[in-house]
């Protein structure tokens, strides 16, 4: 079946993805040295999925490798060259806060990481097929002058509008404010089309909402539902940014992801672009995800409100997935909010032990 290449294979996409393509029989080649530690501190190490990734799987190999240093990345290619079928690359730095304290390691490891990525594809495997995890955020704060109407727990749009069923892929990525690290990704998201495009590569850009699910190494700024359960089950002080605690996000869980993935493997395009996230299947506001926690811990969080909103956040942001489940019709949205959090809490009970 080939050789599938992963990159941040240690961190909750790239892991889902290894376990997946492992277990249908492709070797599975992972590429991670655990940047997450660097840019979050020790708390969103992946190192612990990492071993276990190595210990229960045999059919991967694992490589300590920065995506920025190109010459290490030709070694990988030019050792499996043709074997390699699949590319997943879902290593990045994930965080718009973390973005603005240092824009030349955001955008060395987002976009020059990612054009290291393409161009070593077209040298040595032009014919396999290159997943991309792009983001929401490359449409800036457009989302945020659409006619959002305030209820007592969420913002919402009005059911008249376009965009009630969620945004498509046709919204602007111009003239509006991304924040660096959505900057960032625009480039590794134009990049990866125009590959596509310039070289009939076999290439798409997955602009998620919220992905999420019970590997991830959540932190403050960054895994929004793993670091809500955490902080709740803990004790931790929780703090809320703005928009009073009603801005909506729709979660899709790496396993719905990965799904996803598979089914674009199975019958690639060039240049694609899909928006992907939970939709109207799959979403909440901080409030309600809250006493979501709450309800499933048994726990009250400890959780403060910031009126000052994260610059370029987004209000109201609900995926629309009609485009992807078109082409796809075998895809569905398996996991619902509710079921994501009682999951990220049953399987995090022994690594987060109570305060």
């Amino acid at each position: 079946m080939g050789v599938a290449l992963i990159t941040g294979s240690a961190g909750l996409i790239g892991s889902e993805a290894v376990r997946f393509f492992s277990k249908i029989g492709m070797e599975v080649v992972g590429i991670d040295n655990d940047m997450r530690k660097f840019f979050f501190g020790e708390e969103a190490s992946t190192d612990w999925n990492r071993n276990r990734l190595i210990a229960e799987i045999s059919n991967y190999q694992h490589y300590n490798v920065d995506i920025r240093d190109y010459s290490k990345l030709k070694e990988i290619f030019e050792r499996f060259q043709k074997d390699l079928s699949l590319i997943i690359h879902t290593a990045a730095q994930p965080s718009h806060d973390w973005a603005a304290r240092d824009p030349f390691t955001d955008f060395s490891v987002n976009a020059n990481g990612t054009l290291n990525l393409l161009q070593a594809t077209r040298e040595y495997c032009p014919e396999a097929t290159f997943i991309f995890t792009s983001t929401n955020k490359v449409y800036g704060d457009l989302p945020n002058y659409l006619p959002l109407v305030e209820l007592e727990k969420r913002w919402e749009i009005e059911a008249s509008h376009k965009y009630h069923q969620g945004i498509s892929e046709d919204m602007s990525i111009d003239q509006s404010k991304h924040s660096l690290f959505g900057a960032s990704k625009v480039a590794a998201d134009v990049l990866v089309q125009e590959y596509g495009r310039y070289f009939d590569m076999k290439t798409v850009s997955f602009r998620g909402g919220c992905l999420t699910g019970p590997n991830h190494s959540g932190t403050q700024l960054h895994g929004f539902l793993a670091y809500l359960m955490k902080c709740t089950m803990t004790g931790i002080p929780y703090t809320i940014f703005g928009y009073k605690g009603k801005q909506v996000r729709d979660n899709i869980h790496s396993c719905d992801l990965i799904n996803a993935f598979y089914e674009f493997y199975k019958n690639p395009g060039i240049a694609e672009v899909y928006n992907i996230g939970g939709g109207r299947e799959s979403n909440c506001s901080m409030l309600e995800a809250i006493e979501l926690c709450q309800e499933i811990t048994g726990k009250e969080l400890n959780y403060s409100l910031d009126e000052t909103n994260r610059s370029g956040d987004h209000i109201w942001y609900i995926s629309d997935l009609s485009k992807f489940k078109a082409k796809y019709p075998n895809w569905a949205i398996t996991y619902d909010v509710p079921r994501i959090l009682q999951e990220i809490y049953e399987q995090n009970t022994e690594r987060w032990v109570a305060k």
